[in-house]
């Protein structure tokens, strides 16, 4: 008996250790992405406008991150691939602006966050 609770214990204790890992990778993926728009804002490849927009993406994934918490206090598989779904569109989002050919005006400064 002793050894099933702890077999029990342990697989509980894995499954909540690997919901929080995926958890963290969520927020380590949105905070990478933040460093991303905000270094393209200080090189002047995304421009202002641009920013606001990608800034907004990124506080609509952090949002359904928390709605998703919020229910049941974990995320699931289906959650997790919607927003690393997501997510992957935001990166490619921001890819382009600071590929694209806007940039601010080396005379003017920087504006706004």
């Amino acid at each position: 008996m002793f050894k099933i609770s702890t077999v029990l214990l342990t697989a509980g204790l894995i499954g909540t250790m690997a919901t929080a890992a995926s958890a963290d990778s969520t927020s380590h993926k949105l905070d990478r992405q933040a460093a991303a728009i905000e270094a393209g804002r200080q090189s002047g490849k995304i421009t202002w406008t641009e920013g606001v927009k990608l800034r907004s993406e990124q506080r609509a994934i952090a949002r359904l991150k928390g709605r998703y918490i919020a229910n049941d206090g974990h995320l699931s598989w289906s959650e997790k691939r919607v927003l690393d779904k997501k997510l992957k569109t935001a990166r490619q989002n921001i890819k382009e602006e600071k590929s694209d050919s806007l940039k601010r005006w080396s005379g003017l400064p920087r504006v706004g966050r």
